[in-house]
């Protein structure tokens, strides 16, 4: 086969889905189809609408390779959720939502199975955070239906599964905070073998491997060629930065931004990590640990605004910053770095709308500085995702951090990441634009005066 250039990627975020055509030379987006994502909240409990997003990636690689040829498939999805298929592929239960509470139901009898941090680099998360606490809830909830599950998938590679037939587990996604995987062995945790569920997964591959073309019938339903690759693919946020992997002289860090904020460190100074403020070791691309910390940022911004579209202008911000009006955390509790804190408004009566959307963007801004210092962050920090172009986010994470931040030109870094999958080349990634700390002091002022607030919420 001639050198792939046009590859569609499947993604699928927690918030919405996309399948996007990504061009290898260009190392950008020429095409999007989105929908939003959202659970079936329907028995047995609330669970991914996988025909529902089935649908859509079909329709969308049939629209899109009328557009343009699509060379091959790559996979990439948001992490804490996996599939148990039976010897045909199919569902033997529905694909649990992770913001479920059942699995905290048995947190008490999970907790006496899971490996300690120092073997897995996982957290105890609430609800279903913990891969590996959706599986357990699961296999004592509906023991018959378990019983006959033949293989136990991440969720990119479920899709991978719908596509290929060929059933296959990968690192990234094994290593995001589930409790399967030990990072420092590169292999299975302690659990899995407890448990008896090492029978159950399924081989595990390269995320760059080709499982196979798309099966017959699709290649017929979306018009694609029947010899059309498919890769294994990976989690969102190592997706977001493997571009950086392969082209970045270290120390520097990626923040991947979407319904999750999650920062990763490459190079950085060496500390140890604080399980209780949501800072775990994730598994790259290329099967090494990454110090880690994340919050919720995305879906924070999504309550906090409304969802609507904010402006505001220079008069608001400099209003902001020398009143100090601050919204400390957190609004989504029980993860990130202050998973207790209550969110609250300080200095803030009478806010207008302009000075609520600065306030809000410097809020996330600082929750992710705080992430990035949690976990040794050195050199430039890289924002991929939707928040690259905030520029009040951007300028007040340079400030907080006193480093270079890169906006990257990116619509999703994710797609990009996943694409590369592709390609044995090593391309220069596209930067963006630079932002240096700001020299007024106004804004180191206000950072100080967050810092000190979030400090004595306790």
């Amino acid at each position: 086969m001639s050198a792939l250039r046009h590859i569609a990627v499947i993604d699928i975020g927690k918030t919405n889905a996309k399948v996007a055509l990504v061009d290898l030379t260009t190392l950008s987006e020429v095409a999007l189809r989105r929908i939003a994502n959202a659970p079936v909240r329907q028995a047995p409990y609330p669970h991914h609408d996988v025909e529902g997003l089935w649908t859509f990636i079909l329709n969308s690689l049939a629209s899109l390779n009328r557009e343009q040829r699509i060379d091959a498939i790559s996979i990439t999805t948001h992490g804490a959720t996996g599939a148990l298929v039976d010897a045909a592929g199919e569902l033997v239960m529905p694909v649990l939502d992770y913001e479920f509470d059942g699995p905290g139901r048995l947190s008490a009898e999970y907790d006496a199975v899971r490996p300690p941090f120092a073997e897995t680099g996982t957290p105890r998360l609430p609800v279903g955070l913990n891969l590996g606490a959706q599986f357990f809830w699961l296999e004592k909830r509906f023991p018959s239906e378990f019983a006959r599950a033949a293989a136990m998938l991440m969720y990119p590679q479920y899709w991978a599964l719908r596509l290929t037939g060929v059933a296959a587990n990968e690192v990234t996604s094994l290593g995001c905070h589930t409790d399967l995987w030990n990072p420092w062995s590169g292999d299975f945790s302690s659990m899995v073998d407890s448990l008896k569920w090492r029978g159950l997964m399924a081989p595990v591959r390269p995320a760059r491997d080709r499982l196979g073309p798309i099966l017959p019938s699709l290649a017929a339903r979306t018009g694609l060629d029947p010899q059309t690759p498919v890769f294994c693919g990976l989690h969102d946020s190592n997706a977001s930065l493997l571009p950086h992997l392969l082209s970045d002289a270290p120390p520097f860090s990626v923040v991947s931004t979407g319904t999750w904020v999650v920062s990763m460190a490459v190079s950085g100074r060496p500390l140890p990590l604080d399980p209780a403020r949501d800072t775990l070791v994730n598994v790259n691309a290329l099967g090494d640990p990454v110090p880690s910390a994340r919050f919720m940022g995305g879906r924070e911004f999504s309550v906090l605004t409304g969802d609507k579209p904010l402006d505001c202008s220079g008069s608001d911000v400099l209003a902001v910053l020398t009143k100090k009006m601050l919204l400390l955390p957190s609004t989504q509790q029980g993860s990130g770095p202050f998973p207790h804190h209550a969110a609250t408004w300080l200095n803030a009566d009478g806010i207008g709308k302009g000075e609520r959307f600065a306030a809000i963007s410097f809020y996330l801004a600082l929750m992710t500085a705080t992430c990035l210092e949690l976990i040794g962050a050195d050199g430039p920090t890289t924002v991929e995702g939707p928040f690259a172009r905030n520029r009040l986010f951007v300028g007040m994470l340079a400030a907080a951090t006193a480093r270079t931040v890169i906006a990257s030109e990116a619509a999703t870094g994710t797609s990009i990441g996943a694409a590369l999958l592709a390609t044995d080349q090593i391309a220069s990634h596209g930067k963006g634009e630079r932002t240096q700390p700001q020299t007024d002091p106004v804004w180191a002022d206000y950072v100080s005066a967050w810092r000190a607030a979030a400090s004595a919420q306790g």
